[in-house]
């Protein structure tokens, strides 16, 4: 996580940076570099798709985070391996996170790329994630070169990486980021939310954690205005260990944000394009990005972040396969500074032979062909499962608590992130200290069942 701030955007003339960053773009997209070399490299009936096979599997997550996930995005266990097969005989790999992921690998986009040229197609962000994946993966073991050299000239021997969490209590906080320090790692990114003690977590960290560990906090808009923000914003950053705050208020206000920017130390992080880039340098609106998609949209937006001389964080999510293609995109990505939140920290298993080893809190580029790490195939039979026809939304009752006696109840509506929506929303009360948050458990009592189906219909509601 950064220790300091960038400034240098708002000195960049407009003109001149959107002059730059087109001219940039432009190279990436003609295809020169390690473009134009795999096409030349990679042709005839070697690098044409022969096979394309799916395997989908449930991983199981680890006990803290498994009981956090639960909550409000269980699905995340769900992961579909796509293997490619060269007519050379290579077998590339790669992942989607079925229910979280730029894109979906479809039937279509399957039939599609059988007989075709491998390298031709492996810069189609439509393909979604695991065939792209994959399909570089292949490419790059039939030319015997580290996946990285498809992407780019390298310009990283180490890529940083952080650990993650979704929104969890104080002493979580201090566990999981014991964990993080035990395996390697020097940062972790976690959530802001109204229901639970936002100071009392960063209390939790401030004398129990080196002041060289960092955490990003993410609120996902739920600080909601800068005025009403700016006053926590301000407390947390009293904590050493809180190095960056992302999206405290919804991003397209501009204003809000460049306020924020202006009155807390702390660095702020947006998600790229919104606001549009140009607007961002000219407004000097954040002090970096949160970067994600597919192979081409990744090597753009890096051009622009270059251009701007703006530092991102990759944040490409998935079990320890796409951490693994993630490397490789940080090795390519000059600006790729800050830690790369990838997730796979959250599973109990892995599905490569070989673990993501992390030391000071910098991962080692792979320098072997192709991604570097090989399937563990063992773990592929042992964690399969059949492909659900739709995204799992068990039942789930929420309940937020406050030290007054308030408690309110929250049902899971059909829809993913459904407290986020509430809480942005202005249904689930402010940021207030004390507060804490649990999933009730299904005791199949009759009180259970009638709160659940209240909220379920009408929306959270409160109890004394």
């Amino acid at each position: 996580m950064p220790t300091d701030r960038r400034r240098s955007a708002a000195l960049i003339d407009r003109r001149r940076f959107l002059g730059a960053s087109g001219l940039a773009l432009a190279a990436t997209l003609a295809g020169s570099g390690p473009r134009a070399w795999a096409a030349r490299k990679a042709r005839g009936a070697d690098f044409r798709v022969e096979k394309i096979e799916r395997t989908t599997v449930r991983l199981p997550f680890r006990e803290t985070p498994g009981r956090a996930m639960a909550r409000e995005i269980p699905h995340w266990d769900l992961f579909e391996i796509c293997e490619v097969t060269l007519g050379s005989g290579h077998v590339g790999f790669g992942e989607t996170m079925l229910y979280y992921t730029w894109g979906v690998t479809s039937d279509e986009d399957v039939a599609r790329a059988q007989g075709q040229n491998a390298a031709a197609l492996m810069w189609d962000d439509s393909l979604g994630s695991g065939l792209q994946q994959a399909l570089f993966d292949a490419v790059a073991r039939a030319l015997d070169v580290p996946l990285h050299r498809l992407l780019g000239e390298q310009v990283h021997d180490t890529t940083p990486l952080s650990w993650w969490n979704i929104d969890i209590p104080p002493a979580d906080w201090v566990s999981e980021c014991k964990e993080a320090l035990a395996q390697g790692y020097l940062a972790m990114k976690t959530k802001g939310r109204p229901w639970f003690d936002i100071w009392a977590c960063a209390d939790a960290v401030r004398d129990t954690l080196p002041k060289d560990f960092k955490i990003g906090v993410d609120f996902n808009d739920t600080l909601l205005t800068a005025d009403r923000g700016l006053p926590i914003l301000k407390e947390l950053e009293q904590t050493p260990q809180v190095a960056i705050f992302e999206t405290p208020i919804p991003q397209s206000d501009v204003e809000g944000n460049v306020r924020i920017r202006q009155e807390v130390e702390t660095p702020l992080a947006l998600h790229y394009g919104t606001p549009r880039p140009a607007v961002v340098i000219k407004r000097d609106v954040c002090d970096g990005f949160v970067v994600g998609g597919g192979a081409s949209r990744l090597i753009d937006t890096g051009a622009v972040a270059a251009t701007a001389d703006l530092p991102f964080w990759l944040q490409l999510v998935g079990s320890d396969i796409t951490a693994a293609w993630s490397l490789h995109c940080g090795a390519v990505l000059s600006h790729a500074t800050w830690p790369a939140v990838n997730c796979h920290q959250l599973f109990a298993s892995r599905l490569l032979k070989e673990p993501i080893v992390v030391k000071e809190g910098r991962s080692a580029i792979p320098t072997g062909p192709g991604l570097g790490f090989e399937l563990d195939r063992d773990a592929l039979d042992r964690y399969r499962v059949e492909k659900p026809a739709e995204r799992p939304d068990p039942p789930r009752l929420i309940e937020t608590s406050w030290p007054d006696g308030r408690r309110m109840y929250t049902a899971n509506t059909g829809r993913v992130n459904f407290m986020l929506t509430a809480a942005n929303a202005g249904v689930i009360p402010y940021f207030e200290r004390g507060v804490d948050s649990r999933l009730v458990p299904d005791d199949g009592s009759d009180l259970w069942r009638s709160r659940y189906q209240r909220a379920r219909s009408e929306g959270p509601f409160l109890e004394r």
